[in-house]
């Protein structure tokens, strides 16, 4: 958690391994509230969704300055950049209870398309979004089931527990999406209108040679206000949201084709494969060769 928002926030960023499903969990008490330790008091952002169900619970905590109550079968839909503020020790909130941590691509189409996606759409930000959905009793025991069959796969490791790990998401996903339908009506118009733009662009012209000045003029603004506005909200410059998108698209190239790193490096929207390279390891500690091989 070394990054910070402008406004000196921690940023959790969801460290990525080849191989390894992009999912974590932690059950709560007993874990940390995240993957990394919280410097200092416990204010952060994160760069990844989260779900936090609080099975068993009593207190309060901030989301974005705003103060929610948690109690029994409360679970909160916390999209990248939302600031959270624990006033005291999380094991002092929730008694017990689970969080699910993971990055919008980990489903096939969500990246930077999430806000719209059925699955996701429960994360998407606005003035009318529900951030807090309520878990009918009679249903809390089958999401307790449900976090603890993900955890138990990304525990264990079986064979096909990949695969597993990333179908018990998927499940535990459409129950969020079906509590939220029920309650907010299909939470797609999102508040955000610069964001929401910002990625559309980056959506459909990541492939190409874009910068940062492309994107600012596509949106009719300079280059340090959109950079500004974006690292403000989101913890990121629209450069690095820019990258992850390309990154996104060439692990799963690299993973799902046989194309050669140069090909895979020009649909990423990098003409020289040898920066490519360095960006990738950058990324990652390893280069692309080596991402496809493990």
């Amino acid at each position: 958690m070394a990054r910070r928002t402008t406004g000196g926030v921690p940023v959790a960023v969801f460290r990525r391994l080849p191989g390894i499903p992009p999912v974590a969990v932690t059950r709560l008490p007993d874990q940390p509230l995240t993957p990394q330790p919280l410097p200092g008091p416990q204010t952060h952002t994160h760069d990844f969704l989260v779900l936090l169900y609080a099975h068993r619970a009593g207190g309060s905590f901030l989301i974005d300055d705003r103060a929610w109550t948690v109690t029994d079968g409360d679970l909160f839909v916390i999209a990248p950049g939302q600031v959270l503020t624990f006033p005291q020790p999380a094991d002092r909130i929730i008694e017990d209870g689970w969080v699910v941590f993971f990055p919008a691509d980990v489903i096939r189409g969500g990246a930077y398309s999430w806000r719209a996606h059925p699955l996701l759409f429960p994360f998407a930000c606005g003035a009318d979004r529900t951030q807090r959905l309520r878990v009918p009793p009679e249903q809390r025991p089958s999401w307790v089931e449900r976090i603890s069959a993900l955890d138990s796969e990304l525990q264990t490791r079986g064979t096909g527990w990949s695969e597993a790990s990333l179908a018990h998401l998927m499940l535990v996903l459409v129950a969020a999406a079906r509590l939220a339908r029920d309650v907010a009506g299909e939470l797609r118009a999102a508040d955000e209108p610069l964001l929401a733009a910002v990625f559309d662009v980056i959506e459909h012209r990541f492939a190409e040679p874009i910068s940062l000045a492309d994107v600012a003029g596509e949106l009719a603004l300079t280059p340090g206000h959109l950079t500004t506005s974006v690292r403000r909200r989101t913890g990121r410059t629209v450069q690095q949201w820019l990258t992850e998108r390309r990154m996104q698209e060439a692990r799963q190239l690299l993973t799902e084709t046989d194309l050669t790193v140069a090909a895979i490096a020009h649909r990423v929207g990098f003409p020289d494969a040898s920066y490519f390279i360095r960006r990738f390891r950058t990324e990652h500690q390893i280069t692309p060769a080596l991402w496809r091989r493990r």
